[in-house]
């Protein structure tokens, strides 16, 4: 373990200004994007480290000589063995508990049933030494039997190969410094989640034993989507870096299907089309959007068949809906349909939506177990290839967003995409 850096010698009352390199004085936003592989997908995690301190944070080793002396813009990034980076996977954090010790009354909010592949809280468990019930650190269970439960205790990463790249962005000297945490940055880029979208050791997860796709309000869709709703489901900045996305994976010319389309497609405006088609749930709402060449209103969950011909689509985007779908295996398998072969189909999505009409396991899995689950779409149909996500968190929020009071990070999004095979 490596200890923090000497504390530099800073004249006091030293004004915050901008600085061409990286120094020990100075202070640094940067990005890191953790790439990794399971057996079903390739993934990327980004995390934007928006204040880091170069004399008191902690690079992990191969990175911090990398980025010491360096201009903005500059990137540099480095391989990991498996178990490198955060710590190698135990035999001995792989445990056997009676069954009797997981609360199914933990959340009061009905029972919780165990579920294989499954995250959980660590204080879900009960009667087990050194567990508290305010312990949030996540937990996997991988095997069920009517007495015990095999659970896995090891970070979900820490059997993988990983490979993090760092982009410095900015570079500024502060003032007086005094103090304060010592982060290390590998555990920041890890934590929170990343990992958890993989299946354990190629087993299926199991989503579905809990009628995963029932909702709050089982109303017809048609009902509560009567009235438009002109609004914005996801702030500025998660809207743009959606639009980045879609701007790279979709080829220039390509004909577009927006499934399940609201007054705007999220498409760059940079972005060259052939014909856009909106399929959305509101007319008035389609109407405002300029960027669609054609518009249908259609119930998905009542009938998911599409209406167009084979191979009509060269990529089909879905922004923050998927988690409404409760058909999406049928939806997943038309979709790979109307895409021509090599098609791209790509799901957006953040941790925000409207309760009443998310489906139930969209609410009771942890935020990165959800690209999991609509992996497991993409699966079930048998119909895409070159399966791969992302994640993208910690960027700042908007200053004249509605909610800037009161979350100080832009709202998170999270893509899964395939090709059709």
């Amino acid at each position: 373990m490596k200890t923090p850096r000497t504390e530099p010698a800073v004249e006091a009352g030293e004004n915050r200004q901008a600085s061409e390199r990286t120094t020990s004085r100075a202070n640094a936003r940067m990005r890191f994007d953790l790439s990794w592989e399971s057996g079903i997908a390739r993934h990327r995690d980004t995390l934007a480290g928006s204040n880091l301190n170069l004399w008191r944070d902690i690079f992990p080793p191969g990175l911090e000589a990398a980025v010491m002396d360096k201009p903005v813009g500059h990137r540099a990034s480095h391989r990991f063995d498996a178990g490198e980076l955060i710590g190698p996977w135990r035999e001995e954090r792989l445990i056997k508990i009676p069954l009797r010790c997981f609360d199914a009354r933990f959340t009061g909010r009905g029972a919780i049933q165990p579920r294989v592949g499954r995250w959980y809280p660590k204080g879900i468990l009960r009667d087990l030494d050194g567990v508290f019930q305010a312990d949030r650190h996540p937990f996997r269970i991988v095997e069920i039997t009517a007495e015990h439960l095999l659970v896995d205790f090891n970070h979900p990463l820490s059997d993988r190969p990983l490979t993090l790249e760092v982009t410095i962005e900015s570079i500024w000297l502060p003032g007086a410094q005094h103090g304060g945490r010592c982060n290390e940055v590998a555990e920041l880029v890890t934590a929170g989640g990343p990992g958890m979208q993989a299946r354990w050791h190629a087993l299926p997860t199991d989503f579905w034993s809990d009628q995963p796709f029932l909702r709050a309000d089982p109303r017809p869709d048609g009902e509560f989507y009567r009235q438009p709703r002109l609004v914005d489901h996801i702030d500025r900045t998660a809207i743009a870096e959606i639009g980045g996305l879609y701007g790279r994976l979709i080829p220039p010319g390509a004909r577009v299907l927006d499934l399940m389309s609201s007054w705007h497609s999220h498409l760059p405006k940079t972005l060259e089309t052939g014909r856009v088609v909106g399929l959305g749930m509101n007319a008035a709402e389609l109407a405002e959007n300029s960027r669609l060449d054609e518009r249908l209103v259609q119930d998905l969950n009542q009938e998911p068949a599409l209406p167009f011909d084979d191979a009509a689509f060269d990529a089909v985007i879905c922004t923050v809906s998927v988690e409404y779908l409760t058909n999406p295996f049928d939806v997943f398998r038309e979709v790979a349909r109307v895409l021509a072969p090599g098609g791209l189909f790509v799901a957006t999505f953040s941790n925000r939506w409207f309760p009443p009409k998310a489906i139930q396991v969209w609410e009771g899995i942890h935020e990165f177990e959800r690209p999991g689950l609509v992996l497991e779409y993409f699966l079930n149909s048998g119909r895409y290839r070159d399966l791969e996500t992302a994640s993208l968190r910690g960027l700042p929020r908007p200053a004249d967003d509605k909610y800037a009071g009161q979350l100080s990070h832009s709202d998170p999004v999270y893509a899964v995409w395939g090709l059709r095979s």
